[in-house]
């Protein structure tokens, strides 16, 4: 447990047990209606039992992870602060928080995103016209601000109702004055499963879903021998950059063809490469899909992922299974970086049908094993010379994912090094954290994006559910060499860790050193994982990493449930992160 919670007994509010969602459940059963928090009560300020809300969709359910029609009906004069995404009818934009008044017996009927990961949402209710409100601190889910007396308006954090502008609804800005009390209305949704738990279906529902990365997963890592004649296999083998190798230009082909076919504008990006031996090869090869913001055309927001893998270094490419002893080089690359090019696949697929201020970017790297060689050169020569005008204001890269929590302890054929490394994490038994690295970070004993920092706890504590899991790594008091491990045992090793890297390993250090973007990553183990950069670096073998069934630690999960999990997870950290940065990038705070 790394937070613990402090419960009050206040009136009129419903103080949840840890085992929520049954008492929440019952609860709903015994008033056959969402629940309203306090019964209507004869003051003249409005509270939850003024305030109804019908919930429409396909299913007729409150379902997570998708937009849904959510009607507001007052039986008394009354504001309504919705603390959610939502979308704008008249620009179809999407928008952070909104207040709305509502006459007595007025309704009033917005799209709102149901959190992807929460079984319940909760609307705060003042007095019609309110400005001020309270809201919950970064670290915490919208759950555990009430049950600690949130409502009652002493929170230190608070925002501030914006009226006008060019938007349909109100918007909201950060103040310190809470505006004093208020009454909550909760109403619980429902998640529905497309799949069963053992293959993932536990987290598998909405506009995008683990199960759809799951099975991109599986399309490029499609062990089948057939008589394609670039590789021998259905799936995308081989894809080492440069040369002209014919599987990565295979590879790359196959990436055209599916972001073309989601209405984006595909190019092509081609660069030489010169070697230490001033030989020029034709290696770096991005593809990048875009879509053009309506409003901001020249400030871009990119989700990345490289596509190539590990080339054999001496030709040989033995399985450390067999021999006991790792070599360098893969054929296959699940891991390192199949998750995350099936992550932008299914991200850039989702949001080619959304309206976005700001112009969308979804490239696949080549050369990021050769030491970030696409990334580096589109950042520094297509941006930074072709396209001076052009604004990067955020970055997300997605690299080596699904191999870290909620499964991921000992290595399931032996670690040969279990002991802990002296800028790593143990490798023993338990699970793995997942690291959500923002940068750029030069100080270790600070935090120099608070942004950032502040933006992924926000999505992660209450929409994704990881409230208990998440921890804030920052190495006050330790040596710059050792700080990540330090803190993390001092903080009980939690599952999900957020911290500012200053390692420079992938994708986002291009960013951040030709364009000084704030950038966010989301990636499992480096090191730690014996099959990085290996032979064994399969579907087959992340799924047995991340099965949890007799080992002891975690819930008993098949591997397949746990990797669904994980790749939904980041997958929506990552959709929800490019939504907020559209309305309002977070820039550069050094």
């Amino acid at each position: 447990m790394i937070k613990r919670r402090i419960q009050q007994p206040v009136s009129c509010r419903l103080i949840v047990s840890s085992h929520r969602v049954v008492a929440l459940a019952m609860i709903l059963l015994m008033f056959s209606a969402p629940l309203s928090g306090c019964f209507n009560d004869s003051t003249s300020e409005p509270n939850s039992g003024d305030l109804s809300i019908d919930i429409s969709s396909s299913s007729g359910e409150g379902v997570p992870g998708y937009f849904v029609d959510m009607t507001f009906h007052a039986s008394k004069s009354m504001a309504v602060y919705i603390p959610y995404l939502l979308m704008d009818p008249v620009s179809m934009f999407v928008q952070n928080s909104t207040v709305i008044d509502l006459e007595k017996g007025g309704s009033e009927t917005i799209s709102i995103l149901a959190p992807p990961r929460s079984d319940m949402m909760l609307f705060m209710i003042g007095d019609m016209g309110r400005e001020n409100w309270p809201v919950r601190q970064q670290d915490e889910s919208w759950l555990t601000w009430w049950e600690r007396g949130g409502d009652g308006g002493d929170s230190p954090e608070a925002i501030t109702r914006v009226m006008g502008g060019n938007t349909t609804y109100d918007t909201v800005n950060a103040t310190k004055d809470s505006g004093g009390p208020v009454s909550v209305y909760s109403y619980l949704t429902t998640r529905e499963m497309s799949v069963g738990i053992e293959e993932g279906g536990a987290h598998s529902s909405g506009l995008l879903h683990g199960r759809l990365v799951y099975e991109r997963l599986y399309e490029i890592t499609d062990p089948a021998n057939t008589l394609d004649v670039v590789d021998g296999k259905a799936g995308y083998y081989d894809r080492w950059a440069g040369q002209g190798n014919p599987a990565y230009e295979d590879a790359a082909q196959y990436l055209i063809s599916e972001l073309s076919s989601m209405g984006l504008e595909v190019i092509q990006h081609r660069y030489e490469f010169t070697d230490i031996f001033r030989v020029q090869n034709p290696e770096a090869y991005n593809v990048c899909a875009y879509k053009w913001g309506s409003e901001f055309v020249n400030e871009w927001l990119v989700f990345g992922a490289h596509f190539d893998i590990a080339p054999p270094a001496n030709a040989l490419l033995l399985d450390p299974h067999v021999t006991g002893s790792r070599s360098y080089g893969t054929r296959v690359g699940a891991y390192d970086n199949s998750a995350g090019t099936s992550m932008v696949l299914e991200t850039a697929k989702v949001l080619a049908d959304f309206e976005s201020r700001r112009t969308m970017v979804f490239c696949l790297w080549s050369g990021e094993e050769g030491g970030k060689r696409g990334s580096d050169y589109w950042t520094e020569y297509y941006v930074g010379e072709d396209n001076p005008d052009v604004t990067v204001t955020n970055y997300i890269n997605l690299d080596m994912a699904g191999v870290n929590w909620p499964g991921g302890g000992g290595a399931p054929h032996g670690d040969p090094d279990p002991q802990i490394d002296e800028d790593g994490y143990p490798k023993d038994a338990e699970v793995w954290p997942m690291r959500v690295y923002i940068g750029p970070g030069p100080n270790h004993d600070q935090l120099d994006q608070p942004g950032m920092v502040g933006l992924s706890n926000w999505i992660g504590n209450d929409a994704l559910g990881l409230e208990e899991q998440i921890g804030t790594l920052v190495g006050v008091n330790y040596s710059a060499d050792t700080w990540k491990t330090d803190v993390w045992l001092e903080m009980e090793r939690p599952e999900i860790i957020v911290y500012e890297d200053t390692t420079a390993r992938s994708d986002h250090a291009s960013f951040q050193d030709n364009l000084g973007t704030v950038t966010v990553g989301f990636g499992g183990l480096v090191d730690g994982y014996w099959c990085y950069h290996q032979t064994c670096d399969t579907l087959e073998e992340m799924e047995e990493w991340m099965d949890t069934t007799g080992k002891g630690y975690g819930e008993e999960n098949t591997g397949v449930a746990n990797l669904v999990n994980s790749l939904d997870m980041i997958t929506w950290w990552a959709l929800m992160t490019f939504f907020h940065c559209d309305e309002k990038p977070v820039l550069n705070a050094l």
